[in-house]
This record gives structure tokens, sequence and C-alpha cells, in this order.
């Protein structure tokens, strides 16, 4: 069984890709796309990508292709409907004899570019053409179980309400009305009884 795990180890080899200068946390991402086997138990959980102004969804780790260090790009195989794929090519230049032909990625929501597709490249990046090119620049993201804080139900001023504790509460509360009554039943029988004796007097 060892020598099994050992085998996968050997089998599996991470990507190393950089995040510079984004809102992406890079850790989360190396640690969860990257296909590290040294992830811990109960670690945190699938990555969704966001535009990053107006923050709808446009694609999660689920469809992650990989990325790019030099140009600071994510690519999915698939994204959401929120992610609008241009029509028209251009020219984009990739390095100093690399030219390439692509269409832009606009968000549905607020019409920011967030990356673009590859329709056509030279051989060396034909690994890009036709997948979904993000601007780590232009995308947040999130990860899915990240989430810390909870309510905590401690002493009574923070006791959970229960059909237990709210047939207590009303319970107080009526016995409080009665209590209530009674006493101004009393003044009243007291007042009365002073103006009896101021009368008499």
């Amino acid at each position: 069984m060892a020598a099994r795990e050992n085998l996968i180890k050997h089998q599996i080899k991470p990507i190393n890709a950089t995040f510079d200068a984004s809102n992406v946390d890079s850790s989360a991402v190396e640690e969860k796309l990257f296909g590290r086997v040294e992830e811990e138990e109960g670690d945190d959980g699938p990555v969704v990508f966001i535009c990053g102004k107006c923050k709808l969804p446009v694609g999660d780790s689920l469809s992650w292709d990989g990325s790019e260090d030099g140009e600071n790009q994510v690519r999915l195989s698939r994204v959401t409907e929120n992610v609008v794929v241009g029509k028209e090519n251009r020219l984009h230049e990739v390095g100093k004899r690399a030219t390439c032909l692509v269409v832009d990625l606009v968000c549905r929501g607020c019409r920011s570019a967030l990356g673009m597709v590859y329709s056509s490249t030279p051989k060396n990046l034909d690994h890009k053409r036709f997948t979904f090119c993000f601007n780590v620049a232009d995308i947040d993201s999130y990860v899915l179980g990240s989430a810390k804080q909870q309510l905590t139900a401690e002493g009574p001023k923070e006791q959970l309400v229960t059909m237990e504790y709210k047939g207590n509460v009303e319970q107080k509360l009526t016995e409080m009305k009665m209590l209530v009554l009674s006493m101004a039943q009393r003044l009243e029988e007291i007042e009365l009884g002073l103006q009896e004796g101021c009368e008499e007097v």
C-alpha cells in the first residue's frame, strides 16, 4: 500500500504558477488547484472564480486547465453563462515573435474585460487554444468552505430559541401580566378607600 502511494506521489507533478499583483489568494490556488498530494485532510474546498468588479461567478476550479506565469493568467475549460465570448478576432502579441488571434471574454453583468480565448496560436502555444484564459488582475476568488465565523450560544442571554424556551417566555409574560393587573386592581381599591375616608372627614 505504501509503495502504491509513493508511486502515485511520483506520478502527480504539481504545476508551478504564480499570481503576482492580484486579488486571487495564491496559496489557496496552489494548494487546491495544482493536484498536490500533500494536502491535509479536511482542507479548503474548491475555488470559485468571480468577476473582480461585479462579483458574478465566472468559473470554478473543477474546470481548471492550467496557468501562465509570464502573462498572469489562469485557464479554464468551462465557464458560467456570466461570461460573454466576443465574436471579432483581434491580434494579440504574446512575445516579440509570437502573434495570436484572440477573442475577448467579457462579464455579462458589468461588461468589464476578463480575459480572452486564443483562436489561432503558434505551435508552442497550442495548449492555450480554445480555453478560457482569465486575467488574474480582473478576477477574484472564493474558496468554498473557507467561512470561519459562527454564532455561539453561550449563557442565558444567547440561548437558542426552541419551542420549550418560547413556552417558558410566554408563561413568564402571562405571570407578569397577571401580577400587573392584580397590582392595578389593588391600587384602585386603595384609592377608593382613601376617597371614602376623605369624604367621611
